[in-house]
């Protein structure tokens, strides 16, 4: 892939191209700038570290050869990942929020069983929160979302074997927290 360098002296009315190595050179120089505005934005390390190598996946993967401005271009990916990841975030929480518990529970006999099931409820949205960020994502794309392995794989940019391993070690740490605290 090529970008075009709009700085640079026009030849035969053709601007010259910058090689995509030195693209991907120019773009790691924005990197320390890059996961400090994804750590500002969502308060995790981790995750922020996540977030920039998704948004240098997408930069190397997109098509932008008329590109000008590499570091806007960059922001502008990233700052879209950390708003999927808010939506994301809000979603899952909107599905497991108290106001839909009594839906839930509307089946049981008594106050008690509804309280049980609240609780029950507050405790797996707990171990999912704990789970770290990619396979938490993993995790909510199959339970919640329905996809299946092969769809995860694509959207996460991971092997289906991956996949497998984030779903199993969050099915048991789940299940682990169920098991201790309910």
């Amino acid at each position: 892939m090529d970008f075009s360098d709009p700085d640079a002296p026009h030849n035969n009315g053709q601007s010259k191209i910058v090689k995509h190595e030195d693209a991907a050179r120019d773009s790691a120089g924005h990197y320390r700038e890059l996961h400090n505005f994804a750590r500002s934005r969502t308060g995790d390390t981790v995750l922020a570290e996540d977030l920039v190598q998704e948004t240098y996946l997408r930069a190397v993967n997109s098509d932008s050869s008329e590109l000008r401005n590499m570091r806007a271009f960059l922001f502008r990916i990233l700052n879209n990942l950390v708003t999927d990841h808010f939506r994301k975030l809000r979603r899952t929480r909107e599905r497991f929020s108290t106001a839909e518990a009594p839906d839930i529970a509307a089946d049981t006999q008594n106050a008690e069983d509804q309280l049980i099931a609240r609780q029950r409820l507050k405790i797996l949205q707990e171990a999912i929160d704990e789970l770290p960020p990619r396979c938490r994502e993993c995790f909510i794309l199959r339970r919640f979302d329905e996809l299946p392995h092969a769809e995860i794989a694509f959207r996460m940019n991971i092997t289906r074997s991956a996949v497998e391993k984030h779903l199993a070690a969050a099915t048991a740490h789940c299940t682990r927290r169920m098991r201790e605290r309910g």
